[in-house]
């Protein structure tokens, strides 16, 4: 029976090295000098550390672009609001990896409700969908690729 799965996931590797471009161009560039601003990654958590809420916004977009030029999308960053203090800023962004339960669910209903004969079952933080012609799971992957969902879904897989 063809099945695949969906799931939600980064290059851990590739995003290090993301981090560390960025680390080194706000380190050579200009208006950063001075300022003590860093990138600073522990496991899937990123902290941006620097003196005002616009340099800030630089850093998030030099984050940004050095993510999508190492092939991560920035779909799974979820940005957590700025801590302003007088003389510091920080900001928490959380790279997100797999589906968490809710969001399984509702991507379960979603393919239940369009009426194609496929079963889905929730594995973890991945989703497995299985069914007996492949037409029917290019069918659902269409209609997930179709779906507004605020995570970047991959499917991978795919067996025959």
């Amino acid at each position: 029976m063809p099945s695949f799965d969906v799931v939600s996931e980064f290059d851990a590797h590739e995003a290090s090295n993301a981090v560390d471009q960025a680390n080194r161009e706000v380190n050579t560039r200009f208006d950063f000098k001075g300022t003590g601003s860093k990138f600073e990654l522990e496991g899937q958590l990123l902290t941006l550390t620097t003196q005002s809420d616009f340099q800030l916004k630089q850093m998030l977009d030099i984050l940004r672009q050095k993510l999508a030029k190492r092939g991560v999308d920035i779909g799974c960053m979820k940005e957590e609001e700025p801590e302003l203090t007088g003389t510091r800023a920080r900001q928490e962004v959380l790279l997100r990896k797999g589906i968490d339960m809710p969001l399984a669910r509702s991507l379960v209903k979603t393919v239940k409700s369009s009426k194609l004969k496929v079963q889905t079952a929730i594995q973890g933080d991945k989703l497995r969908v299985s069914g007996k012609k492949r037409d029917d799971l290019q069918a659902v992957i269409s209609l997930l690729k179709d779906t507004d969902v605020d995570l970047p879904l991959q499917y991978e897989n795919f067996r025959d």
